[in-house]
């Protein structure tokens, strides 16, 4: 199993038979180098969405069309808005669980909120939502945008994820310290890697408080487009 960092809160998950784009933000983002697009998307077969805000959303239409690969992810957002602009959708919604591939993903909870920007404002794009994958005998949980939130309890017990992508950079998502102490309280991760940080100078730019908040924990920084091997 293969995870690159695309930046900011976007992944490539290289897992069992199946390539997913999870929140590819990769026109705009600042950390994300330019002539890398071609490395980043190819060969992806699904593309995974936590939320609609185009720090996620970000070049999904554009992926989706030039691949011909579905977007997966809360019904609201992917079939009454992306399906309306000519995209295969696979809409569900919190404690479904879809296939992509052999790769099992099921929808949790999250704590944020959730738009699309039209010509004439931010349109509702349901709700915000985190993921458990299942492959390759490994439980991965993206937070997606979230704070601390008491679903973390169950979910933790009952899904059971040894590897944590959280969203941690502060300000809009839990910081690296709550973020640690979540994942120290909910959950029984033997390895973290955070997200949604080092972006914009408003978010934190180091994973020493996580880290120190987890001993014993593999904390990973990702650097982007240096594929993570899990």
């Amino acid at each position: 199993m293969k995870l690159t960092w695309l930046g900011h809160s976007g992944f490539r998950l290289e897992i069992e038979d199946a390539v997913i784009l999870i929140d590819p933000w990769l026109s705009g983002n600042p950390v994300f180098p330019e002539g890398k697009r071609a490395e980043a998307i190819g060969g992806a077969t699904h593309i995974l969405l936590t939320h609609g805000h185009g720090d996620h959303s970000g070049d999904t239409l554009a992926i989706a069309k030039e691949l011909k690969i579905p977007v997966v992810g809360i019904y609201d957002l992917v079939n009454t808005w992306m399906t309306h602009q000519g995209i295969d959708g696979v809409g569900f919604n919190k404690g479904g669980t879809v296939g992509l591939g052999r790769a099992q993903v099921t929808m949790v909870n999250a704590a944020h909120s959730s738009s699309i920007e039209g010509a004439d404002g931010p349109i509702y794009a349901g709700h915000e939502s985190g993921y458990m994958i299942a492959g390759e005998g490994h439980v991965i949980y993206v937070s997606g945008d979230t704070d601390i939130m008491a679903d973390m309890a169950w979910m933790g017990e009952y899904h059971q994820p040894d590897i944590g992508i959280l969203s941690a950079g502060g300000h809009f998502t839990m910081d690296m310290k709550r973020a640690a102490w979540a994942a120290k309280k909910y959950f029984d991760f033997k390895t973290v890697i955070p997200c949604h940080y080092k972006t914009f100078p408003l978010l934190e730019q180091s994973a020493d408080a996580l880290r120190q908040g987890l001993p014993g924990v593999n904390v990973i920084e990702p650097e982007v487009m240096k594929a993570i091997e899990l």
